[in-house]
């Protein structure tokens, strides 16, 4: 199977994978230099080979739910091989990039979703499901959505389906009211004033929509998107294998000089703010560089930041990625030093990163007690939340002058009960039958 590969609409290679292995990309005869497919791959006459799926197209596989979804949709050989997946969703990958069979349309729209719908509607588990369901397939011809099997749906825990201006996200049993979780953690970012992807929640707490900042909302134009892990030419399966060592290095290695230390601010931001909010799903996957040209590339705006180990199947986890060789909530000095010898970041401006932190945290705060107190089914994880981001702040701004207050006694004042700390699952035991007698 040979496929044409597009950027901004126009063809501009083949990607063929001749032994089933190792996979070609080979530009045409004739080009421009800015109508290179990746950061990694400008253009040349000489072909790409790479031992499996170019990275940034491994970039863009679903995988887990929605990738179950695709198989008992459209036939259990989506997803065989690399090439036949992409066959199917490449018209619409993130980023400025499409993949198609060759003379394809790549104007045809997938099926629309009325945005009011989901902010105002049920977002429940079932209904999600329908929806990513329903939309998974839209730009495949000739399909029905079917029913779901039980072990399908079992997958479903976190998921997002990609539109053309949004991407939503929804929430489930386990993970109950995950996109107001979000949306609260990205209000954060915002306040305090760092660049961040628009989001909208629906009224009831379980829909999220992030607004795509791959795409020009006044023009309409993609952006090339690479998330830090292909650019690390690491497989998506590998993304927690990733260093904030080497995520500096790269940022480094592509964004131009003359706005390099303003774009490793952003990314010190970032990481502060995993720190603080107990974000352990920040992983080399949601860290991304967006660009135009090789002239212009920056970091891409803050984007999956939420307070994940405020539930039961996060709360032991360490911070996604490593620094300094040790993952730890309590890094102490660590993270200063990182910021200063890594990034440039002089004391005096990290400690202004933390203060705006801090109070954004602050400000932030009465929001999530307001939902909490509308939202019952969002009580605990919001008084979970609250007391996560004190112990975040706390833990940062430990031996500094910086001064926080209790967020705790908002608990209080609202007459919340003690909080009920997430407690890690036990993981269940493999190939042990309820028919063995116990040990004695």
């Amino acid at each position: 199977m040979q496929l044409e590969v597009s950027v901004l609409g126009k063809p501009v290679a083949t990607l063929d994978s001749p032994t089933g292995f190792e996979h070609v990309l080979t530009y045409y005869p004739g080009l421009n230099a800015e109508d290179f497919v990746s950061l990694l791959m400008p253009v040349q006459t000489k072909s790409y080979s790479y031992p499996e799926l170019h990275p940034l197209f491994q970039m863009n596989l679903p995988e887990g739910f929605l990738l179950s979804i695709l198989q008992e949709q459209l036939g259990p050989h989506i997803g065989a091989s690399p090439l036949s997946l992409l066959s199917v969703i490449g018209r619409n990958m993130i980023g400025r990039v499409q993949v198609s069979a060759p003379g394809a349309n790549l104007d045809v729209a997938p099926s629309s979703i009325e945005v009011k719908e989901i902010l105002k509607g049920d977002n429940g588990e079932e209904a999600f499901i329908d929806l990513v369901k329903k939309y998974a397939t839209s730009g495949v011809s000739g399909v029905v959505p079917k029913f779901l099997s039980p072990e399908a749906k079992r997958q479903f825990l976190k998921a997002s389906v990609a539109t053309p201006r949004y991407i939503i996200k929804g929430s489930s049993q386990k993970l109950p009211y995950l996109a107001l979780n979000e949306h609260l953690s990205m209000e954060v970012s915002r306040t305090a004033g760092f660049d961040t992807a628009k989001t909208e929640v629906s009224e009831d707490g379980q829909a999220l929509l992030v607004h795509r900042f791959d795409v020009n909302e006044v023009t309409g134009t993609r952006l090339g998107m690479e998330d830090i892990c292909s650019l690390l030419l690491l497989r998506p399966a590998q993304k927690y294998e990733a260093t904030w060592e080497r995520v500096v290095k790269q940022v480094k290695a592509f964004v131009p000089t003359e706005n390099r230390q303003m774009e490793l601010e952003k990314l010190i931001g970032t990481l502060l703010l995993t720190y603080a909010l107990g974000n352990a799903d920040c992983h080399a996957k949601n860290l991304a560089l967006l660009y135009t040209s090789f002239e212009d590339v920056r970091v891409a705006p803050v984007y999956d930041m939420l307070s994940i180990t405020v539930y039961d199947d996060y709360a032991k986890n360490p911070p996604g990625l490593s620094i300094s060789g040790r993952k730890t909530w309590h890094p102490g000095k660590t993270l200063q030093q990182f910021a200063q010898i890594q990034a440039g970041i002089k004391p005096a401006d990290f400690k202004l990163l933390l203060e705006r932190i801090c109070d954004a945290i602050v400000k932030v705060t009465p929001e999530v007690m307001a939902h909490a107190k509308d939202k019952s089914g969002f009580r605990e994880v919001g008084k979970r939340m609250v007391h996560r981001w004190n112990e975040g702040i706390n833990s940062l701004t430990y031996k500094t002058s910086i001064l926080v207050p209790d967020l705790k006694v908002n608990l209080d004042a609202a007459g919340f009960s003690e909080v009920v700390i997430a407690k890690p699952v036990k993981p269940e035991k493999i190939g042990k039958s309820s028919l063995l007698a116990s040990k004695k």
